[in-house]
C-alpha cells in the first residue's frame, strides 16, 4: 500500500513564503533573525506577530494572509530592530520602566506614544522600500518628524487616533545585556550598503561579488596616486581595493588592512573619511605591502612589529604631506629617522601599554594580514611578489626624482634602494658568516721542509709550504645539531652539505659536533665531509639544546674563539649562547626566543 504524503498547511506555507521574501532581501540579509510559531494564547487574536530584541520573531498561528502581506509584516518588525527601537540605549527611560544599578534588568513593552512614533517611522520607510503589501491601509500623509520628536509631542498633547496602531505592541524592548550582544543597527547599515549595490546591478552596471562596493572616496584616492603621485603610482596601479562591509565585520577591519600576497587593500565602507584622509590610509597600506613588512617580522612579535612599522610609515607620510592623517593613528615625532627595527627594539619594553594601541585595523590587531581574506571570485596571483613590489617602488622612485616632485625622507629612500638589491640566498649568507668567524688557514713557506727546485733554476733551493700547527687548532667550529623526530631530513642534508663544502674550501679538516634531542650526544671532532653520514635521528620528543651548547662552551679541547652553529627546526627550548654563534632553521620556522646571533633560513 502506497504511503500517503504528509499534508502541508497552505496557510503555514504562505507564512514561510513571506518570510523568505524578506530574508532574501539585501537589506535584511545580514540579520540573524529567526521565525517561530507562537504558542497557544501567547498572542492576542488581533496581533499578527511580535519581535524580540534578540531577533526572535513569533507569528500568530491562526492568522490567514497572503505571502505579500506577511512579507510587509515581517519587514516592519525587522526594521524596528534596525532602527534601534528595541534597544534600551535608544528608547526613553520612561518607556522601559525600572532601572537598577544603572542597568535595565528586564524586558518591557513600549508605551503607546513611543510605539506609535516608531511604527510610523517604519511604515514611512517601507513605503519607499516597496517590499510586500500592507495588510491595512495607511494614512495618506505621514508626519515627517523622527520618533523622538513625535513621541515627545504625543506624550505632551495626546496621541491622535488616526496614528494609533491597532492591537498590542509588536516589538519588545530588551535589556542591556541583549543590546550588547545583538547590534542590529550595524546589520541594518550593512544591508543599506548591499541594497545600494543591488540597485546599481539592476540599473545595468553589474559588479562581481569580489567588487561589491559602490565607487567611493577610496577609489578616487587610488586613482589620484596613479595620476598625480609618481612615487606610489606604479604600486597603486597594481593594487585592488575591496570595500565589503561583511568582510570588514567578519575580519574585524575597523578602517583598513592589506594583504601583500593578494595585492588587495580591504576597507570598511561604513567608515566616513575625507578624500585627503583616504589618501593617507591607502598610502599607509601600500607602503606596508611594498616594504614587505609581513615577511620581515622574523622571530619578532607580529603585532608589535606592525605597530613599529606604523610609527615609521606615518612619520614618513606626515613629512611628505601625503593626504591628512586620520585622528587616532600612531605617530611620534621623537621616533623620526629611526628604522622599523630600531623602533621595535625601543617600544618592545612596554608591552602592556602597546597592546592598547590601535592600527588601521583596530585595537590589538595588525593591519598587515598574513594571508588574503578568503572571498568568492578572488583571483590567484602568478607573479613573484618580491619582484613586483621591488619594481613598482623602484620605478616610482625614479619617476618621482626625475619629475622633481620634492624631497623624500631619507629612511624611506634608503629602504626602497635596499629593496632594489635582493637579499643574499641563505647559503651565500652562511658562507659570508664562515668567512667572518672561521679564519682560513694561511699557508706559509719555510726552508724547514725539503726544498723544491724549478727546472729552469735547479741550483736555487726554494721554501716549501707549511701549515703552522697553532692555526690548525683555531680553524674549527662547533655544530649543535637538532636530531629530534620533527627535523626534516631533506633540509638537514642540505644544511650539512653546505657546511661541509664551506669547511673544505677553507681548509677546516674537522668540526666539533654535538647531537641533541631530549639529551646531548657528544660526537667529538668529525671530518666535515663525514658529518652528514654520522647523523641519526634519535629522539622523538622536544629538543633540549642548552646542554649541548654548555658542553661546547666548557670543553677544554674546543677553542674559546670557536663559533657555534645551531641547526634546528625551531621546536626547541630557549637557549643562551655566550660566544659567537648563528642559527640555521627552515624557511617557515620560528625560534621561541629573540636570537642574538644571525639567523639563516633554508629555502
Amino acid at each position: 500500500m502506497a504511503r500517503q504524503k504528509a499534508k502541508v498547511d497552505p496557510w503555514r506555507e504562505k507564512v514561510e513564503q513571506g518570510w523568505r521574501l524578506v530574508d532574501r532581501h539585501p537589506l535584511f540579509r545580514a540579520y540573524s533573525a529567526c521565525l517561530h510559531v507562537a504558542e497557544d494564547r501567547e498572542l492576542s487574536a488581533d496581533t499578527w506577530a511580535v519581535v524580540f530584541a534578540d531577533g526572535r520573531v513569533r507569528h500568530h498561528p491562526g492568522r490567514r494572509a497572503e505571502p505579500e502581506e506577511w512579507a510587509w509584516v515581517f519587514a516592519h518588525l525587522l526594521l524596528h530592530l534596525g532602527f534601534g527601537h528595541a534597544d534600551p540605549r535608544s528608547a526613553f527611560p520612561g518607556d522601559i520602566g525600572e532601572k537598577i544599578d544603572d542597568r535595565w534588568v528586564t524586558s518591557h513593552l513600549p508605551d503607546p506614544a513611543y510605539r506609535a512614533a516608531c511604527c510610523l517611522a517604519v511604515d514611512r520607510f517601507l513605503r519607499t522600500l516597496k517590499i510586500g503589501r500592507c495588510p491595512e491601509p495607511l494614512p495618506a500623509e505621514l508626519p515627517p518628524e523622527d520618533e523622538t520628536t513625535l513621541s515627545e509631542r504625543w506624550r505632551r498633547l495626546g496621541l491622535p487616533p488616526r496614528f494609533t496602531p491597532p492591537g498590542p505592541p509588536d516589538f519588545v524592548i530588551g535589556d542591556e545585556e541583549t543590546a550588547k550582544n545583538m547590534d542590529y543597527q550595524e546589520d541594518f547599515a550593512i544591508g543599506v550598503a548591499d541594497t545600494a549595490t543591488a540597485a546599481l546591478d539592476l540599473a545595468g552596471a553589474p559588479r562581481s561579488t569580489a567588487d561589491r562596493h559602490v565607487a567611493g572616496p577610496w577609489d578616487h584616492a587610488l586613482r589620484w596616486f596613479i595620476s598625480s603621485y609618481p612615487l606610489l603610482g606604479a604600486l597603486a596601479a597594481g593594487m585592488k581595493i575591496v570595500a565589503d562591509a561583511e568582510l570588514a565585520r567578519g575580519w574585524d577591519v575597523s578602517i583598513a588592512a592589506v594583504s601583500a600576497e593578494a595585492a588587495e587593500i580591504y576597507v570598511n565602507p561604513l567608515v566616513r573619511m575625507s578624500a585627503e584622509e583616504w589618501r593617507f590610509i591607502l598610502a599607509h597600506e601600500m607602503l606596508h605591502a611594498a616594504l614587505r613588512h609581513g615577511e620581515r617580522v622574523g622571530g619578532r612579535d607580529p603585532y608589535l612589529w606592525n605597530v613599529a612599522a606604523d610609527y615609521v610609515i606615518n612619520g614618513w607620510l606626515v613629512e611628505m604631506a601625503v593626504g591628512v592623517m586620520p585622528e587616532g593613528l600612531l605617530y611620534d615625532q621623537s621616533l623620526a629617522g629611526l628604522s622599523t627595527e630600531a623602533v621595535y627594539d625601543r617600544i618592545a619594553t612596554d608591552l602592556r601599554r602597546l597592546r592598547k594601541l590601535a592600527t588601521l585595523r583596530g585595537r590589538g590587531l595588525g593591519d598587515v594580514l598574513d594571508r588574503p581574506i578568503p572571498r568568492s571570485g578572488a583571483p590567484g596571483r602568478y607573479v613573484d611578489l618580491d619582484d613586483y613590489y621591488r619594481n613598482a617602488l623602484s620605478t616610482g622612485l625614479a619617476y618621482h626624482q626625475s619629475s622633481g616632485r620634492g624631497l623624500l625622507p631619507a629612511g624611506l629612500e634608503q629602504e626602497i634602494r635596499a629593496l632594489d638589491q635582493p637579499p643574499l640566498p641563505w647559503d651565500a649568507a652562511l658562507a659570508r658568516w664562515f668567512d667572518e668567524h672561521v679564519p682560513a688557514v694561511e699557508r706559509r713557506r719555510s726552508y724547514a721542509r725539503a726544498s723544491r727546485r724549478q727546472a729552469a733554476t735547479p741550483d736555487i733551493p726554494r721554501p716549501g709550504r707549511v701549515r703552522p700547527e697553532e692555526l690548525v687548532r683555531r680553524a674549527t667550529f662547533g655544530v649543535v645539531l637538532d636530531t629530534s623526530g620533527s627535523m626534516d631530513t631533506s633540509l638537514l642534508g642540505k644544511a650539512l652539505g653546505a657546511i661541509a663544502s664551506y669547511a673544505v674550501a677553507r681548509d677546516v679538516p674537522r668540526a666539533r659536533v654535538v647531537f641533541c634531542d631530549a639529551a646531548a650526544y657528544d660526537a667529538g671532532y668529525l671530518p666535515v665531509e663525514e658529518i652528514a653520514s654520522r647523523v641519526r635521528v634519535r629522539g622523538r620528543g622536544g629538543t633540549v639544546l642548552q646542554p649541548g651548547i654548555d658542553l661546547l662552551e666548557r670543553a677544554d679541547d674546543f677553542p674559546r674563539e670557536g663559533p657555534i652553529l645551531v641547526i634546528t627546526d625551531g621546536w626547541c627550548d630557549v637557549v643562551r649562547v655566550r660566544r659567537e654563534h648563528a642559527f640555521l632553521i627552515p624557511a617557515g620556522g620560528r625560534l621561541p626566543f629573540t636570537p642574538r646571533g644571525p639567523v639563516f633560513r633554508m629555502k
